[in-house]
Parts: C-alpha cells; structure tokens; sequence
C-alpha cells in the first residue's frame, strides 16, 4: 500500500499490429470464340466450287450419253436414275471437302470438355454447309429455280390443257390463214376437204354462144382505119372465185365450229356446196365428206387433249420426284459435312 499517496502507474501495453493482405494480381484468361467465321467460309466456298465443277461434270456427261435419234442412248429412267446419283455423289465429295477443311482450321479451344468440342465441330460443319447450300442455290439460279417453279407451272399447265389445245391449233390456224401460207394443222384438215376425187368425172365448164363459161367475154373489136384491132376482155368480166380465196372462208368456218360441240347445220351444209363445186362431186357426196372431216378433226383433237393431260402429269410426278431427291441429297449432305468437321477437329486438336 502506497501510504505516501502515490498512484501506481499502469504497465504500458504494446500496439496492435494490423497485418494488410495484398490481392494477387488479375490474370486475364484467354477466351476463345465459339465460332471460327473464317474456318466456315472457307469450307463453304471450297464446297460451292466443287458442286459447281461436278454439276457441270455431269451435265456434260449426261449430253453426252443422250441422243435425240430413236432407239440411241441410255433411256429416260437409266437417264434419270444415272442423274439422281450424280447428284448424291457431287453431295457428299463436296460436303465431306467443305465440313473437313471448317473442322480443321478452325482455332484450337483449350480447357473445353470433349462433349463441347465435338459439339463446336459438328456445329461448324452444318454451318459450312448452309452456307455452301446458298452459294451453289445462287450460282446454279437458273437449274434449281427450273426445277423448283416447274411444280406451280405444270399445276396450271394441267388444269387449262384440255382448253389451250383446242386454242393453240385454232390460233395457229388463224394465224397461217391471215398470212396467207398453206402451213398449220388446220390447213391439213381444209386441203382434206377439197382433195380430187379421183372416180368422179369431172364436170366440163358449160360452152355457150361465146366459148365457155370460164372464157372471158369480148368487147367487140373497135374499127381503126377500116382495120380491125385485137379484142379486148369486158371491163368487169368476173372469173370463177379464187380457189385461195374459199380455202381461207372454209378455214374460218371451221375454227369458228371448233368453239361448240358440232357444226352449224347451214355451215355444213354451205361448205358441201363448195366443196361439190371445188371437186366437181355430187351435193350428198360433199356434205358426207364434210361431216366425215368434221369428225376425224374433233378426234384428232380429243386425242391432243389426252396426250397434253397425260404430258403434264408426266411432267408433274417428274417434278415431284426431283424436288423429294433433291431434298434428301440436301440432307446427306448436311450430314457428311457435320460428320467431317469432326474428323477434322480431331486432327486440329492432335
């Protein structure tokens, strides 16, 4: 006990050290893009240039092998099975050559689980060949729209064929007749109409006063000097009608018949007067001919009718069948190049 008052002076106590920790240093890591553009342009530029080499191959294969003489060449199914596996073939080669070089230059991705990886190549090679499918599409404009709108097209070629047969040989007709030419399947069935007959006799023109009928009439022979000048034909002596001139009418009144089912009565009745007068046959025996004309001409155009429906179903299960095969070369192609772009990545990552 301090008795002398003193306080007693605590013991000093030492300072806390505080310990500072310094965070390590940020180390950016390197981030590789999912996606190589320029591995992917390149294998699809390298595919569109294949198909391109190979259709061209093959069409000139294909020209080759088909003749335009009958019983020459490979036939039309040979012909068309041949093309459907050309087009396989080109396919795969150029698919297979597009996915393989997209998997191989790509970059090389670290630290990714093989799931992913195999899963980025496969993703680049359908890429490729998406890309590579649009190139082509774009350089072979012409084939594959041809191919493609030829189903639209044969759809309304089918339902109006019956009617633009008809329309097309009666327009060809009327065509050839304004033009004065002899040509057309019309002008065939009007020259029919006014063939010889080769066991009828023919008739005499009637001889008159004068000479006959067909002669032309005389003036009397002006006196000149006492002498008398040559004759002369009468101003306006008409000849029998210009056998040119009743071709054209009969080719009229028969495309005008062929918008009905029959002929007038009074037009087949006229067109046996003149034809009786043409051929020197009897009434009955040309209006007979007329009706035995008319006949053979509307079966010869149902016959037209048939072979144009039966031409554009042809063509329409063509069409069909090529955009289906089409459709499945696209989808083996899209497959061997995914499958490619695989094999390649592997042989990158080695």
């Amino acid at each position: 006990m301090n008795t002398r008052g003193d306080y007693a002076h605590p013991e000093p106590v030492a300072a806390a050290t505080v310990a500072v920790v310094t965070p390590p240093p940020v180390v950016d890591l390197p981030r590789d893009s999912a996606v190589s553009w320029g591995a992917i342009l390149a294998g699809a530029i390298a595919a569109a240039a294949l198909s391109l080499i190979l259709v061209i191959l093959g069409v000139g294969l294909g020209l080759s092998s088909v003749s335009p003489w009958s019983f020459e060449g490979v036939t039309a199914e040979t012909f068309g099975w041949s093309s459907i596996a050309w087009l396989t073939f080109t396919a795969i080669a150029a698919s297979g050559l597009g996915g393989y070089l997209a998997g191989r230059l790509r970059t090389k991705w670290s630290n990714l689980h093989g799931d992913e990886t195999y899963f980025r190549d496969t993703a680049h090679g359908f890429v490729s060949w998406a890309v590579a499918t649009l190139l082509t599409a774009a350089l072979l404009t012409s084939a594959i729209g041809g191919i493609l709108g030829a189903g639209a097209k044969v759809a309304g070629a089918t339902a109006g064929a019956a009617a633009s047969t008809a329309g097309g040989i009666a327009a060809a007709g009327a065509g050839s007749a304004a033009m004065g030419s002899d040509q057309g399947d019309v002008q065939y069935w009007v020259d029919s109409l006014f063939r010889a007959n080769p066991t009828a006799a023919q008739p005499a023109p009637p001889v008159g006063p004068a000479g006959p009928a067909d002669a032309p009439a005389l003036a009397p022979a002006p006196v000149a000097n006492g002498a008398p000048l040559p004759p002369r034909p009468m101003p306006g002596a008409d000849r029998r009608p210009d056998s040119r001139e009743v071709r054209t009418e009969v080719n009229r009144i028969i495309l005008n018949s062929l918008k009905s089912d029959t002929m007038d009565p009074a037009d087949t009745q006229y067109l046996g007067q003149l034809v009786a007068a043409q051929t020197g046959m009897s009434q009955a025996e040309a209006q007979a001919r007329v009706t035995d004309v008319q006949t053979r001409l509307r079966a010869a155009l149902d016959n037209a009718k048939q072979q144009a429906k039966q031409a554009a179903d042809d063509a329409r299960k063509a069409t069909a069948y090529a955009a289906l095969w089409l459709f499945i070369t696209l989808l083996i192609g899209a497959f061997i190049a995914s499958l490619s772009a695989t094999w390649g990545g592997r042989r990158r990552d080695l």
